[in-house]
């Protein structure tokens, strides 16, 4: 099946990442092991062949992560023949920099923010490419291609560059920074035609499977050392996938029976719930996403 729309959106992402390439000197590809990263991955490789991806990928590990994902990481970077480095949430603890939550409901999500800016300070990093698209948040509804970031990597919404006529601004003081967002465009229901249309391989997470899982507040999270029943919650055994891959201590997961590609194009297409309705960090304030990205989250 076709779809020409997505090769409009695939240029685009591709004419974005040349752009980073053309004018920034120490430009970083933000990589989490999610579909929207991997799909970056992708278009950087379509972007520079038959050369390689002029991009460091850079992980923020949260320690939290799910085993798939960073076993699947790891067999891409080996495939694409990319270079790699990892920055741990906990080091950021170790050093005092970030206080870890406590009690059943902690999150090391947040804390990825300060552990995403060192990295981007110690690399000397003025542009991160990162896979967030606009159809997924409010708050990410408002990033600019190119988004302007202070000297102290946090966003002012109301201070963004206009970008007519595809041109991009990239101009920025010493120890500011850019994030880049090339498939800004793109829905839900386009990453997941277009990871069809290319064939390209994904964590086991987002295909059905059975899994143990506690429904709290209504988001069903998989059941882990770091995640476990409170008071009157049960762990139960339910056939699920993941929509979106994070922290296991947010990211809720889905009741399901898509076992492949063409049953997830079809059950995202009659979807009315967002894919990030079922990530709990959302849920803890009406601005959580936007008072995060304020602080410099990614």
């Amino acid at each position: 099946m076709v779809y020409n729309h997505l090769k409009i959106l695939e240029s685009e992402a591709i004419y974005v990442m040349r752009e980073v390439a053309a004018q920034f000197e120490r430009p970083y590809l933000l990589f989490s092991g999610g579909k929207d990263s991997i799909i970056l991955a992708h278009l950087a490789r379509k972007a520079f062949y038959p050369g390689s991806i002029p991009f460091t990928l850079l992980h923020v590990d949260t320690g939290h992560n799910f085993p798939e994902t960073l076993a699947f990481r790891d067999q891409l970077m080996e495939k694409l023949g990319a270079r790699l480095v990892v920055r741990y949430v906990q080091d950021s603890i170790d050093q005092g920099r970030a206080v870890e939550e406590v009690g059943p409901f902690a999150s090391r999500n947040g804390l990825q923010t300060v552990t995403l800016l060192d990295a981007l300070a110690e690399f000397k990093v003025d542009a991160a490419i990162g896979g967030a698209r606009r159809d997924e948040e409010k708050a990410r509804a408002k990033e600019r291609f190119f988004s302007h970031r202070d000297e102290f990597g946090q966003w002012d919404p109301k201070n963004q560059r206009p970008e007519l006529w595809n041109l991009y601004n990239g101009r920025k003081l010493p120890k500011e920074n850019f994030r880049v967002f090339p498939i800004s465009n793109w829905t839900e229901l386009d990453v997941w035609q277009y990871l069809q249309m290319e064939q390209i391989e994904l964590p086991s997470l987002y295909f059905s499977h059975e899994r143990d899982v506690i429904d709290r507040d209504g988001v069903l999270l998989a059941a882990s050392e770091v995640v476990y029943a409170v008071g009157e919650e049960k762990v139960e055994r339910r056939v699920v996938r993941f929509r979106t891959i994070g922290d296991m201590t947010c990211t809720g997961a889905v009741e399901s029976n898509a076992g492949d590609l063409n049953d997830i194009v079809a059950e995202v297409a009659s979807a009315r719930v967002t894919e990030r309705g079922a990530r709990a960090d959302d849920k803890r304030s009406e601005a959580a996403m936007e008072d995060r990205k304020k602080q410099g989250y990614f």
